[in-house]
């Protein structure tokens, strides 16, 4: 734990050459540089929000998977501890479903830190979750557990990370398709009719028919062709849009 930093992704990949073990948690009250995908900065007040990366070292599979389990993680402790219908939307988010649409609650961002011969690679994955503030609706889409919380929230963003822990482990020990299985189970992007947002400024709009084992999102196009999306923005589209 720390009281400020720039950012604890960062603070942990640099910490890789100099041994931090694997499975090093860093928290902290603030911010000053949080990043989400594509470069985006994540602030807010501090003490207020869960700001945390975790270190795995050594990981022999994709990191997207790391992602999934924190994701799958959050979105469970927010339905059994708090009462919220919470999911994930494609890639990396953690969302409320409400009837006119997803709210993001929670992003996370995995960095690998570098691969080694034989193929494993040092991982972090930070996560920023909205737990007593969200920035206003005019300035960005989202909400906090004390505003989606069955009841007064008395838990602190330390407490909520205690929960998210012991539901990673419990996720963590289920086979890979028993763990896959559930991370599927919560996604609120499948089936929803969608823009996908491409890093080379192409647009795929179509509907999100499944996730494939390597983390890739499946959509079906309007002239009925499949395309099999590994980076982008998804943005879920009403009927009408």
């Amino acid at each position: 734990m720390v009281s400020a930093t720039g950012s604890t992704n960062a603070d942990l990949l640099a910490g890789i050459a100099d041994g931090v073990p694997d499975r090093a948690v860093l928290r902290t009250d603030h911010q000053t540089a949080g990043r989400g995908r594509l470069g985006r900065t994540w602030e807010a007040p501090p003490g207020a929000n869960l700001l945390v990366s975790i270190l795995f070292r050594g990981v022999g599979e994709p990191a997207h998977r790391m992602t999934q389990l924190l994701g799958t993680s959050c979105a469970l402790v927010l339905r059994r501890e708090f009462g919220i219908a919470a999911g994930l939307k494609w890639p990396n988010d953690v969302v409320v479903s409400r009837a006119d649409g997803d709210v993001k609650i929670a992003g996370i961002l995995a960095q690998v830190g570098g691969v080694t011969s034989d193929g494993r690679a040092d991982v972090v994955v930070g996560m920023g979750l909205n737990v007593g503030w969200a920035p206003a609706p005019e300035i960005a889409p989202a909400t906090c557990v004390r505003n989606e919380s069955v009841g007064e929230l008395t838990a602190s963003p330390h407490d909520v990370l205690l929960k998210i822990l012991d539901t990673f482990d419990e996720i963590e020990s289920m086979t890979v398709d028993e763990a896959f299985a559930t991370y599927e189970s919560l996604l609120t992007t499948v089936g929803k009719r969608v823009r996908c947002e491409l890093p080379d400024g192409e647009n795929i709009t179509g509907r999100a028919v499944g996730v494939e084992a390597d983390g890739r999102l499946r959509i079906v196009d309007e002239c009925a062709v499949m395309h099999r999306v590994d980076t982008a923005d998804v943005v879920h589209l009403r009927s009408a849009d």
